[in-house]
Parts: C-alpha cells; sequence; structure tokens
C-alpha cells in the first residue's frame, strides 16, 4: 500500500489543473495564443491564460496606460499611468511575475500592421477590442489562417461572447447589422483622449469584464482540448443586472464574404 502524506502534491503547481479530466494541459502549454487588446478585457484575458497553464502567449496593442484604467485592469499601477507606460509592455511584464515560465510577447502597434504569415503560427485567437474595424480585420485574418477566435466585448453590465470556428460557423461579419457598419470607423474611448471621431465613452466595470473573459478563456481551453461537444455555436450575451446568460441563434449570412464561397 502506498502511504499519502499530507500537503502530497502540493509543490505541483498544475496539480489542481490536471484534476479536470476533459483538459487537455499539454496541448494547452504547447500552443501559442494571440490575445489583441490589453486593456480591461486584455488584462483579465491573459491572467485567465497564464494561470490556466498558457505557455506561449502574443500580445498585441497601441495604446499606453492612463490613470481611468485602473479601476478595471489588474495588471496596471499607478506608477505606469503616472509614467503613460505602453500597455502590452506592462501586461507582459507582471504576467511573467506569475509565472515565469510564460513566454510572452508585446507586440506595440495596430493589430492591422501585424505581418499576414504571423496569424497562422497562433493556434488560437482571443479579441479583446473595442472597435468594429479591428474586429472585422481579426475575423478575416483568423478566417482565411483557419485559426479559432474567440470574441468578447463589454459595455458597463453587458457583455457578449462568440466564438468563431472557420469554416463552420457563423463568423463575426455574418451578425453584423446597420449601426455596426455606421460606428466601423469608430473607437471607443478609453484613453482619455478626446478625438472627434469617438463615440462617448462606455461605462466599464470589473465584474462584468471579469465573466466575459472567464467564458472567453474557458472557450479556448474547451477548443484545445477537443470538446467541441460543448463549444458555444452562437453568441453568448450577459446580463450583469440579473446575473443572466442568454444565447442567441445566429445563422451564417449567404451575402458574408468570407462563408460566400463556403456556401456556393
Amino acid at each position: 500500500m502506498t502511504a499519502i502524506r499530507a500537503g502530497q502534491g502540493d509543490e505541483d503547481r498544475w496539480e489542481r489543473s490536471r484534476r479536470i479530466k476533459w483538459l487537455d494541459m499539454e496541448r494547452v502549454r504547447s500552443s501559442r495564443f494571440l490575445v489583441v487588446g490589453a486593456g480591461a478585457l486584455g488584462n483579465e484575458v491573459v491572467k485567465d491564460l497564464v494561470l490556466s497553464g498558457a505557455r506561449k502567449i502574443t500580445l498585441v496593442d497601441m495604446d499606453r496606460v492612463v490613470r481611468s484604467n485602473l479601476n478595471r485592469c489588474v495588471f496596471f499601477r499607478e506608477e505606469d499611468s503616472a509614467a503613460r507606460r505602453l500597455k502590452a509592455e506592462v501586461v507582459a511584464e507582471r504576467a511573467w511575475e506569475l509565472d515565469p515560465e510564460v513566454d510572452i510577447s508585446a507586440v506595440v502597434g495596430r493589430v492591422e500592421d501585424l505581418p499576414d504569415g504571423s496569424w497562422g503560427e497562433h493556434s488560437m485567437v482571443l479579441g479583446c477590442l473595442d472597435n468594429v474595424a479591428a474586429r472585422l480585420h481579426v475575423n478575416s485574418y483568423a478566417y482565411f489562417n483557419m485559426v479559432p477566435y474567440v470574441d468578447g466585448g463589454t459595455n458597463g453590465h453587458a457583455g457578449r461572447v462568440q466564438v468563431i470556428l472557420p469554416p463552420c460557423t457563423p463568423c463575426l461579419q455574418c451578425g453584423l447589422n446597420r449601426s455596426h457598419y455606421r460606428i466601423l470607423e469608430q473607437r471607443s474611448s478609453c484613453t482619455g483622449t478626446e478625438m472627434t471621431f469617438f463615440q462617448p465613452r462606455m461605462a466599464a466595470e470589473i465584474t462584468t469584464t471579469a465573466m466575459v473573459a472567464a467564458v472567453q478563456v474557458r472557450e479556448a481551453l474547451k477548443i484545445l482540448s477537443g470538446r467541441g461537444d460543448s463549444i458555444i455555436r452562437n453568441v453568448l450575451h450577459f446580463n450583469g443586472l440579473r446575473n443572466t446568460w442568454e444565447e442567441l441563434e445566429l445563422s451564417r449570412d449567404p451575402l458574408c464574404p468570407l462563408h460566400r464561397a463556403d456556401l456556393g
């Protein structure tokens, strides 16, 4: 009989994670994640990825930390806003403090400027963006490179998550309406900088952000672990005032340029 001492397994960082039978830890550790956006949602997504065992992350963002970010961004500090440090670099630095084994590359710039060939180097894309134009760019490049894309967004107590598995599921563009196209080139201000094409600043708080990020990362882990039977197939909406989730059915749009060839 093997003796089991109290505290056995406590020295293994991932002992509790390995108890989750469906989770393929080796696949998670060997995959490279592309996280687009290092604001509130990006902070939470990177934190959850690192604590879930992710080892290789590319983080893209062009903005700098300002003081109004500090109420909902776990990696940012007062000194970061005072120095106007780059968000991607701060998140990469603090994520490494969570787990020194993580390899996180900070790319300072627009996602539109990523080299075309870099998309296929990633196993998973997680979108944490605040504007429609950048979302559509990510949607297109993930689709054409056949990389799963988990998009998230928040507005006050409301949140949404959509999983795109090219070429099977509806993509982000399939769900656009006229209002989305009207604001295609607009961007909600989270930087504090006033620009003429900005919409009014959206309400934001950490609890909704944490909920949406958690679902995004959970869906990414399920995809990598081969749990296609339980993946979100439509758009999931969160109502933080009622603490409810509602799944809204979305079909592939025959007029969507990404699906037109597939639908014949």
